[in-house]
């Protein structure tokens, strides 16, 4: 056979082998990827802060004898006063749930005050740490306990409370993943304009994703990574949101590259030596700029660094290798009815993002200047970002343990709804017992359980839950208590807010490092990289400025996640670089055609490069900005904000910062945007050519 057999071979081999690769890997990650739901977690120590007090306490409980109970609170109710018959309801109920669970103790009511409503503490070992088992506990004693003739009863504590937030991230699993599939293959059928192409990026993306679970899995049996439904449900946003970007820029380019190439073949590898090494450094800062969060003391947050960069991954292998397999196979087909003959040209259009950067192109440094005075107005806005969200109020719509805790702090304003916990070496517990009751704003305090060297005291505030008041107790009881542990939910926050305050200081800067030096490297220029970061931290101000416009006024939001602006910042920046070095990529290949002595001048170089890559970076914000938009119609409030101000951020980064800003600073700049690298110098004039000697 011939070279040129031998050649036809291979083309046609290749494809094949790389799809027969894929079916091999998912039939090998099959089994894991199944299992990850497993080895998700939902606790309370999945989200504290590794070395808080808070979570020593809780673990701790979790050893103690009865420490794996499931502690529910009973609450009967009716505005006009507790009649007879409702008191006789009630521990008709509470008897019933005695006698089809095994419960610790029986049941004792505690009126309130104003005579409205009851309380019956619930107790039961039954469940164990099976989570599934403690749901079912819930649900079941919520069959029992219910409204009956105008009595309203309301199951509430903080096993109600764990069920009531478990619903909400199991809606993490399939119905944000059929969201975000619905919402991807609506966008891809927009922008392909063929009934068949945008199935292939689709099934790719989902093969990623699948794959990225059982990858998933695997890191956290090696290592045990932390998995959480946040960070599984980030995942799969950023496997979908990401995968489809880089889909949509190779996917551009192949079909530019079939209309200079004959055989498919021929034009996907022009096409991956175009725009690959762009995908490869986005994805490869993405994953950077999501591994800083490995130093974040905050346990979702390091968790979710590997994750995310896991999916990140998982989608870049995929669209590198098995969607252009596939284009292969299907050949030029694949783009009916807009298909791309070989030695066509493209219809002329008028190009948006040419008229964009025109505009941007003749006042570059007015341009400039309006757009900076803008994101500096929008961020203002972060200074009315509500304070730190409350427990009863991280949910969308009100639960049911919600509403019992409300129920219970109106009825009963004497004493705390919930407890503060503090956890003591037994053979000081008297004295520590002593100094808790003498602390100032303790309402009354109870030794209760004992093991392994520790005993549990239980601790009322006189003041609310989540208050001033509150506060100022637990760092009291802390500052006094040397050797001791305080937890608790109230407790739990404070070092929700503390750990994340002290991880904005330690990750930010790390990322901001990461990525410029990243971008130095790739870009072989200090002025570029600079530009590129100072852009993306714009957006971030300017996004989190827009929530705090609307959080409060429009959503109805009484506070704002803790960790909302380290992870905004870790995406934003990673994400928003990812779109920087697309433009930027193709912006230096423009450059380098100047210098060559064919293409643009340096000055147009800006405008070149948004001209080609504008719609395409345009269509991959809309999908990634649409990706995470789907965490906005889930119900916790943190998911909620993140989502919002990531779409947000996406949105101005892709149609005001990339396309006007960075653009316009590049023009205004000329060839200083690449100092001090090779293409900032003016290249050496041509020699004229010789005249040819004259014969003599």
């Amino acid at each position: 056979m011939g070279a040129g057999g031998t050649t036809r071979t291979r083309r046609r081999a290749i494809p094949w082998l790389l799809l027969a690769l894929w079916i091999g890997v998912l039939a090998l990650a099959s089994p894991f990827a199944s299992k990850l739901a497993d080895v998700q977690h939902d606790r309370v120590t999945d989200y504290l802060p590794a070395s808080a007090d808070s979570t020593q306490v809780a673990r701790i409980q979790d050893r103690l004898p009865g420490g794996q109970a499931t502690e529910l609170v009973l609450v009967y109710h009716r505005d006009s006063g507790l009649t007879a018959a409702d008191r006789a309801t009630a521990a008709r109920q509470v008897a019933a749930i005695g006698r089809q669970h095994e419960l610790t103790g029986t049941p004792r009511s505690v009126p309130s005050r104003d005579g409205t409503t009851l309380m019956y503490p619930v107790t039961s070992n039954e469940p164990g740490t099976d989570e599934k088992k403690r749901d079912a506990f819930v649900d079941d004693v919520r069959g029992v306990a219910h409204d009956q003739g105008g009595l309203t009863v309301q199951v509430g504590g903080p096993g109600a409370m764990a069920t009531d937030a478990a619903d909400v991230y199991n809606a993490l699993g399939g119905p944000l993943l059929y969201t975000t599939v619905a919402v991807v293959a609506v966008l891809l059928i927009l922008i392909y304009r063929s009934p068949l192409l945008w199935l292939v990026p689709l099934a790719v993306v989902g093969m990623a994703d699948y794959l990225s679970t059982g990858v998933a899995y695997g890191l956290n049996q090696a290592f045990g990574t932390t998995v959480s439904g946040q960070s599984t449900g980030i995942m799969t946003v950023l496997v979908f949101g990401a995968g489809t970007d880089y889909a949509l820029l190779l996917v551009s380019r192949y079909r530019e590259e079939l209309r200079r190439h004959e055989r498919p073949y021929d034009a996907m590898r022009a096409a991956l030596r175009g725009c690959g090494p762009a995908v490869l450094a986005s994805s490869g800062t993405v994953a950077a700029g999501l591994l800083c969060l490995l130093a974040a003391d905050l346990n979702s947050s390091r968790g979710m660094g590997p994750l995310g960069t896991v999916g990140v991954l998982c989608a870049v292998v995929a669209m590198l290798t098995l969607l252009p397999a596939l284009l292969v196979l299907l050949g030029r087909r694949v783009f009916w009815p807009l298909v791309p003959a070989y030695g066509s040209t493209p219809k002329a259009r008028r190009s948006l993002f040419a008229a964009m950067g025109n505009s941007a192109g003749r006042r570059p440094l007015t341009v400039l200047a309006s757009g900076a005075v803008l994101l500096g107005a929008l961020a203002l806005g972060a200074l009315n970002l509500p304070g730190a969200i409350k427990q009863q109020d991280a949910f969308v719509d009100k639960p049911e343990s919600v509403a019992a805790l409300e129920t219970l702090a109106k009825a009963y304003p004497e004493r705390s709804a919930q407890p503060i916990d503090v956890i003591t070496p037994t053979d000081r517990a008297e004295a520590t017992l002593a100094t808790v009751r003498g602390a100032h704003g303790v309402a009354g305090a109870q030794p209760g359980r004992s093991g392994g060297g520790w005993t549990e005291i239980s601790v009322i505030a006189s003041a609310p839950p989540q208050t001033a008041g509150e506060t100022a107790t637990i760092k009291e009881l802390r500052h006094e208590l040397t050797g001791s542990y305080v937890g608790g939910p109230s407790a739990q926050q404070i070092d929700l807010e503390d750990t994340n305050s002290r991880d904005r200081l330690i990750v930010i800067p790390i990322v901001l490092v990461s990525v410029l030096l990243i971008l130095i490297a790739l870009l072989r220029s200090l002025v570029a990289p600079l530009i590129l970061v100072a852009a993306v931290v714009a957006v971030w101000g300017a996004a989190l400025g827009i929530g705090g416009l609307v959080f409060g006024p429009l959503f109805g939001f009484e506070g704002t996640d803790p960790g909302l602006g380290l992870l905004s910042f870790v995406f934003l920046v990673a994400l928003g670089v990812d779109y920087g070095i697309f433009l930027m990529h193709r912006m230096r290949e423009e450059s380098l055609r100047s210098i060559e002595g064919h293409g643009t001048p340096p000055a147009s170089a800006a405008l070149t490069a948004l001209r080609t890559t504008g719609g395409v970076i345009a269509s991959a914000g809309l999908v990634l900005a649409a990706t995470f938009a789907v965490l906005t119609n889930m119900g916790l409030v943190q998911l909620v904000e993140l989502g919002f101000v990531i779409a947000v951020g996406v949105l101005l980064d892709t149609f005001l910062v990339r396309t006007y800003l960075v653009t316009s600073a590049s023009v205004a700049l000329g060839r200083k945007v690449w100092w001090p690298g090779r293409l900032s110098r003016t290249p050496d004039p041509a020699p004229p050519a010789r005249e040819p000697e004259p014969v003599s």
